[in-house]
């Protein structure tokens, strides 16, 4: 069984509408798919696959009230079963350790080839836990500056947790570790590289485990909600982010173009790729579904992260070609008014407008912390 963990660095970023439709794509290809929501304390899935409003979820289950096997219910569509989570419980976004390895324990023995954990957005102790079950979790970003930063923090917070699990309490390298957290300025200003450097001088044992461990972990990122061909163009600072300060390495499994048909199947408590299965979208869903089974017998390495790059880039082109096509022809046909179009044309500018308002609150946080720098 593969274990699909689905994170996000912020929310509004489209990760629950990919899990859930992610799910439907491999159900449709043979694959026996389980979709769990973890997003807890905030599980809405079941609305985004049109199932009813949940009797048990996670909840009930850490309650004692239900078994996991009383959560797998079945759903509408072809060998995809649902767990749902509990929104309504309170403090159920905290577990406790044993709740988390209670999980885990028995995520890790479900009989299914595939498990997709919707996680909740964030970098929460159990969500990078969760999203740590397996080396292949998949990261979706958005192109705007604030979603492809919190893209790379929710990473380098992954490969520190990662870092932590590799090194026994009692170890020199835990405990110049944990010397290292009270003064946060520093672990923050550490690259992985050059503390590995430092690890391995006082700690070689720990640092070969560690080193071990981050030449299996691959991330996979999704670029999601992009406008234009060069809106794909962002994931290669995330990549870069990556390479240079966690020296870490992530495979791309695509883009997926902002589609107004998203929200209409929403609203019809359907997924996008059972409302409009030949849309823009949809297919590139198909498309990254087809790359999830295909990488069960492909070993990852650099020239496969280069080669998914531009895999990526070319298929951000030709999207946005079929997608212009399609809205000419909805023009010409009359199923696309003007007014319409006029409508998808205000929703991008307030995009862009939203865009420039982030930009200068960054330049705003750059020129203070530069003044700042000069008055030390």
């Amino acid at each position: 069984m593969q274990i699909i963990p689905v994170a996000s660095g912020k929310g509004g970023v489209g990760k629950s509408l990919l899990s859930a439709n992610l799910a439907i794509a491999l159900g449709r290809a043979g694959k026996k798919v389980i979709l769990a929501d973890l997003d807890l304390g905030a599980s809405n899935l079941h609305l985004v696959i049109g199932q009813q409003s949940p009797k048990i979820g996670i909840g009930t289950y850490l309650a004692g009230k239900s078994t996991l096997e009383d959560l797998i219910t079945p759903t509408d569509y072809k060998n995809v079963s649902f767990i749902a989570g509990d929104s309504e419980i309170p403090g159920l976004s905290a577990l406790k350790i044993s709740q988390k390895n209670q999980l885990i324990k028995h995520f890790q023995n479900c009989e299914a080839d595939f498990l997709i954990l919707d996680l909740g957005a964030g970098t929460h102790l159990s969500i990078l836990d969760f999203f740590l079950l397996s080396p292949q979790g998949i990261i979706v970003s958005a192109p705007t500056v604030t979603a492809t930063l919190n893209g790379y923090l929710f990473l380098k917070n992954a490969v520190f947790r990662l870092m932590y699990n590799s090194f026994k309490r009692n170890s020199a390298a835990y405990k110049y570790l944990e010397q290292l957290k009270t003064d946060t300025n520093t672990l923050q200003k550490l690259y992985i590289p050059k503390l590995l450097e430092a690890i391995k001088r006082i700690d070689p044992v720990s640092a070969a485990t560690f080193e071990h461990r981050i030449t299996q972990f691959h991330p996979r990122l999704i670029m999601n909600m992009i406008d234009d061909p060069k809106d794909a163009e962002k994931a290669y600072r995330i990549r870069r982010s990556c390479q240079e300060y966690l020296g870490l390495d992530l495979e791309h499994l695509g883009v997926l173009y902002k589609d107004p048909m998203q929200d209409v199947a929403l609203a019809s408590r359907l997924p996008v790729t059972v409302y409009k299965p030949q849309s823009v979208l949809s297919q590139a869903i198909y498309r990254i579904a087809e790359k999830i089974i295909q990488s069960e017998t492909i070993q990852f390495d650099t020239e496969l992260a280069d080669d998914s790059f531009a895999a990526a880039d070319t298929e951000a082109e030709q999207d946005y070609s079929t997608k212009m096509t399609y809205v000419e022809d909805l023009l010409g046909s009359g199923a696309l008014t003007t007014a319409e179009l006029a409508d998808t044309i205000r929703a991008q500018q307030y995009d862009i407008t939203q865009l420039k308002n982030e930009n200068m609150l960054l330049r705003t946080k750059l020129l203070k912390a530069i003044q700042q720098g000069y008055r030390v």
